[in-house]
């Protein structure tokens, strides 16, 4: 069976032959498509922050005494215990200094300060963590009210260069991994590929799990995904590149009779 034409112009990564077409086409033209599904990714987070999160952080610190703070790992709680300051559909914080467990919150994730530790429950169960004993923080509103109106922009701004830089990181590592398992195929079904082109088809072949894993931040900030779902949409995007990496080979033309199926060989 003949293998389907390929796509001489690198311009899509959705489909399998858009994602084969990378293959042949200069490593910036990739660099720059990763980029801008690693921004289309930060902005979705960028949103799940500010519209489900930074609302009810706001809310939570306008419920704090005037006094209060955490220092030598204990919380110093000038306020009625157990108290619940603020809630959402995705997250809570309430006040139980002995962990008592009678605030329970419909929220995704509740956020519980105890007098010496906070935990996080959520769906998937809960951790604890202790106060680290060196730590001064405030715990009031008189002081963490300025200060988390001053930071909202900057927490934003930081989240958003975290996700362009950790997304572009581990693509670049995913498709040293990735690129060998690509150039078998490659070799077995008589396509013609070298290591070079093999890496960047590897990384073209991250790109549609990218934008579904980016899809499901967005829809889940709109809450039309529970965290169950969100944790599925997760797992699903790693499969989804694993198809993309062992079907877009296969839409590549095969290799010349003639040609020698040397990896070293060097194309553009």
């Amino acid at each position: 069976m003949s293998a389907p034409s390929e796509t001489a112009f690198a311009w899509e990564p959705l489909t399998p032959r858009g994602v084969a077409a990378f293959a042949r086409a200069r490593l910036g033209r990739l660099l720059l498509v990763q980029f801008i599904v690693a921004v289309l990714a930060a902005t979705a987070m960028d949103w799940f922050l500010a519209s489900d999160c930074f609302p009810t952080i706001t809310a939570a610190i306008k419920q704090l005494p005037d006094q209060g703070e955490i220092r030598s790992a204990r919380l110093d709680w000038r306020g009625d215990s157990p108290q619940r300051l603020a809630e959402s559909g995705f997250l809570a914080f309430d006040v139980d200094p002995e962990h008592t467990g009678q605030i329970h919150s419909p929220a995704q994730v509740q956020i519980e300060f105890g007098k010496d530790s906070v935990r996080v429950l959520s769906l998937l169960g809960y951790r604890e963590w202790n106060y680290p004993p060196g730590w001064i923080v405030a715990f009031n509103r008189t002081d963490l009210e300025p200060l988390w109106s001053a930071w909202k922009p900057d927490i934003l701004a930081i989240a958003a260069g975290a996700v362009i830089v950790g997304l572009l990181l581990s693509w670049a590592v995913l498709a040293t991994i990735y690129f060998f398992p690509a150039w078998l195929i490659c070799f077995f079904a008589d396509r013609d590929l070298n290591f070079r082109q093999s890496w960047r088809l590897a990384g073209a072949a991250l790109m549609p799990g990218a934008l579904l894993l980016t899809a499901a931040i967005a829809l889940y900030a709109l809450g039309a995904l529970d965290l169950i779902q969100m944790s599925f949409a997760f797992g699903a995007h790693l499969v989804l590149g694993w198809i993309y990496l062992f079907v877009s080979p296969l839409f590549l033309q095969r290799a010349s009779p003639t040609e020698n199926q040397n990896p070293f060989l060097t194309k553009p």
